[in-house]
């Protein structure tokens, strides 16, 4: 009895690690989508995957053969579909719907909410989500396939650029980006940016840190200076 609990228990160690690698794996094969942008096509397409991992790790009497042929199975037909709505706009609009015009000139289109069957408080809670507190202020509102709602505001409630106020629109020399954290200089990002490791030991001097183990976190900000926070231990000490 022993010697079989035993048994049983290491076998499902070994599928459960097998089921998980195989997952990590096809997901890595099918690319990457926030799950914002997924689609309920791919949402219920997550769930059932995730379901047959489950099924294979948990389930003694699932032949793990079969259960791994299922996920390979259902992987290459998630591929195959996104590939055809790639390639096809109208697979695409049967597939994963277009988006829906709720809102038209400030007037709430009734047979969009039905057809989406969206109810009045869900779409006045999507626009308080954008800081939209009156229907009034928007000129479109589209309801997106991956079920988020995109508003355009109308002119006079829009915020101003920095083109209307004649501001500097000229563009950032650098992306911000990190070059320090926990006192270790990364170098990839240095290089990426085409600076050196000596600009950055001189931008720390400057700003009074003799020694990069003192910083816990810098990043090159968009003109050229280096914002920095210091350990504690380090910020402590300093006069």
């Amino acid at each position: 009895m022993e010697s079989f609990i035993h048994a049983h228990f290491w076998e499902m160690i070994l599928r459960t690690t097998l089921s998980f690698f195989a997952l990590l794996i096809l997901a890595r094969l099918l690319g990457k989508k926030q799950l914002g942008q997924l689609t309920f096509f791919h949402y219920i397409t997550g769930i059932t995957f995730g379901s047959i991992a489950s099924e294979i790790a948990s389930q003694e009497e699932t032949p793990f053969l079969d259960g791994l042929i299922s996920l390979v199975w259902w992987s290459a037909l998630t591929y195959l579909m996104t590939v055809i709505t790639i390639k096809s706009k109208k697979a695409r609009v049967l597939i994963d719907d277009k988006p829906t015009i709720v809102i038209q000139k400030g007037l709430i289109l009734e047979s969009a909410l039905q057809k989406n069957r969206l109810h009045l408080d869900e779409l006045t809670m999507m626009l308080r989500e954008q800081a939209i507190f009156s229907v009034q202020d928007v000129e479109y509102a589209l309801l997106e396939t991956n079920g988020k709602l995109s508003v355009l505001q109308k002119t006079s409630e829009q915020v101003a650029t920095k083109q209307d106020v004649k501001a500097d629109v000229s563009p950032p020399t650098y992306l911000p980006t990190e070059v320090i954290s926990d006192g270790q200089l990364i170098t990839e990002n240095i290089v990426e940016l085409e600076l050196t490791e000596d600009w950055v030991i001189k931008k720390l001097k400057k700003q009074n840190v003799h020694s990069v183990e003192e910083v816990y976190f810098a990043q090159v900000q968009t003109n050229g200076s280096l914002y920095i926070s210091l350990k504690d231990k380090a910020r402590h000490s300093s006069p």
